[in-house]
């Protein structure tokens, strides 16, 4: 959810171009999967287009990208052991730590809940997306239109 909601707003505000998107599991129970029932209803919901199949974060991901961003401290322990000794590009960090709302820096999987649950996570993610975009566009220095 948060690689297809992140995906949406960068879109609407123009700024495909700027970024390469992604997301990855750090369990293999779900590589190859669709999203989650529940997920796709939610994004559907709110308009956000989801079309990713699960895969399994691997080392070579730590060159690719910016930042590898975890939703729970668990995920990111799991990828601190799958990130490379040797100095890599990518920052791993807590997504939720880029929402201005404190209660959401851990963004907990809904999976065992009902469609509250995913509903709930959704906002959390559009709080934490708004906030990494804003984060970005500072740091990259991107150029963006105002109305």
């Amino acid at each position: 959810m948060a690689e297809a909601v992140f995906s949406h707003i960068v879109a609407k505000r123009g700024l495909a171009s700027h970024f390469h998107i992604d997301s990855a599991g750090t369990a293999g129970y779900h590589v190859g999967e669709q999203p989650d029932r529940r997920t796709v209803a939610t994004c559907k919901k709110n308009h956000v287009a989801i079309s990713h199949r699960g895969q399994l974060l691997v080392q070579k991901h730590f060159d690719q990208f910016d930042y590898i961003l975890c939703m729970d401290r668990e995920n990111l322990s799991n990828s601190t052991r799958v990130k490379p000794r040797s100095p890599c590009r990518a920052k791993l960090e807590l997504f939720g730590s880029y929402s201005e709302d404190a209660g959401d820096l851990i963004v907990e999987d809904p999976y065992y809940g009902g469609l509250e649950g995913f509903e709930e996570m959704y906002e959390r993610i559009v709080r934490c997306s708004e906030g990494l975009l804003e984060r970005l566009i500072r740091e990259k220095g991107i150029q963006t239109k105002t109305l």
